[in-house]
């Protein structure tokens, strides 16, 4: 799951990317929404992976203690 929400996350920055790249026609209010509302998820998906694996990061010091 973590691999389908980081490579979403990934297609949809480089899609922001090229909306806001200088040059670009502008779009409408709603699709910077939707976008917005997109790129809000995604960070909210990778906040969600970072911390679930640093719960998976042994605590350093039980390792000392274990060792």
């Amino acid at each position: 799951m973590e691999t389908v929400q980081l490579g979403m996350g990934h297609e949809l920055l480089e899609y922001a990317r090229e909306i806001i790249a200088p040059g670009v026609k502008g779009q409408l209010a709603t699709e910077y929404r939707w976008l917005a509302c997109r790129l809000t998820e995604a960070l909210a998906d990778a906040l969600r992976v970072a911390d679930s694996r640093g719960q998976r990061i042994p605590d350093l010091e039980e390792t000392a203690e274990d060792a």
